[in-house]
């Protein structure tokens, strides 16, 4: 050795089984951790009864489309049975879920302004044994306002909905959970949604105008309660587009958490490229690319959302 060299054992690290407090091995500790407790759980606990659940956000872009899609992805996945109904015009469920949804197609529209029953309407999820979707077409931008002169124009999903749950329940194939996708509005067709549904899950987007209009979007739930729903509550708020290299993500899901307590999933939902490319193939982030730290993620999710409902207290451990 060449007098002056340091010896080889001068570069490494004193302590060799502490692994280095970067943001990248943060990272990755947590999608291995991630990945450990999906692999874990194989199958969800089945809810008491059907759990209806309403995803709802008047702002635009804040994961509301994908956390239906996803959550309700991972649910059929470990072995529950959901029904997406997607009422949002722009049919970007039903594209996600590779249903049919072009213009003409039976769906939402002819169950709201023609009493179609649902179980001439609903279609098989192709990539996911477990979802039936009600789907939405171009046709339901024009159901605002054909609503307006129908009878009972604030209930009729409602009706619609119990029909199918029950003639399901019937048949012994009962549907475990029910999520629908609103468009990004307070129109008739979100209050539609919020008198059938039971729970309302709100997406909260990790960016500076995430709270913007929250305010409203709870003031409407909580009319909708006091006056057509009266079993309607807020039970679940997650946190998307996450980034935790940034103080903006951390400062937003600290005052989400503050605000809302408990109903804050503990899991929040990375920005993700994969996430964002999976509907253009017309998949879930969950089929799309299984491995991925969204994909994990929604599994989590959905594994918090199926234990906060279930009676038996030895299911609601979290973790392996």
């Amino acid at each position: 050795m060449a007098s002056g060299a340091a010896p080889a054992s001068s570069f490494t690290s004193s302590e060799p089984d502490q692994p280095f407090d970067t943001p990248l091995a943060r990272e990755a500790r947590d999608h291995v951790d991630l990945a450990r407790r999906a692999r874990s759980t194989t199958q969800l606990p089945r809810p008491d009864q059907t759990r209806i659940f309403v995803v709802a956000n008047q702002k635009g872009g804040v994961g509301k489309t994908t956390t239906a899609v996803n959550v309700a992805a991972a649910l059929a996945q470990k072995g529950l049975r959901i029904l997406v109904v997607d009422l949002d015009p722009q049919g970007n469920a039903s594209t996600a879920l590779d249903i049919a949804h072009t213009e003409g197609t039976p769906g939402v529209y002819e169950a709201l302004v023609e009493d179609v029953p649902l179980s001439e309407l609903v279609r098989p999820a192709p990539q996911l044994p477990g979802i039936t979707v009600l789907p939405a077409t171009i046709d339901l931008a024009g159901a605002e306002i054909e609503l307006v002169s129908l009878v009972a124009r604030e209930t009729r999903l409602k009706k619609a909905l119990a029909a199918h749950l029950e003639e399901r329940e019937r048949a012994d194939d009962r549907i475990d959970y029910v999520v629908i996708d609103c468009p990004p509005s307070l129109g008739l067709l979100t209050v539609n949604a919020l008198v059938a549904a039971r729970e309302v899950l709100i997406p909260i987007q990790c960016e500076y105008y995430a709270l913007e209009g929250l305010g409203q979007l709870v003031r409407n739930i909580e009319l909708v309660r006091a006056h057509l729903n009266q079993d309607l509550e807020i039970t679940t708020i997650l946190l998307t587009m996450y980034d935790a290299r940034t103080r903006l993500s951390a400062g937003v899901a600290e005052q989400v958490r503050s605000h809302f307590g408990p109903k804050v999933l503990a899991t929040a939902i990375p920005r993700s490229v994969r996430i964002s490319e999976a509907p253009s193939y017309q998949q879930s982030v969950l089929t799309y690319d299984p491995g991925s730290s969204g994909a994990l993620s929604y599994l989590e999710a959905a594994r918090e959302i199926a234990q906060s409902g279930t009676s038996d207290p030895t299911t609601s451990e979290r973790g392996a």
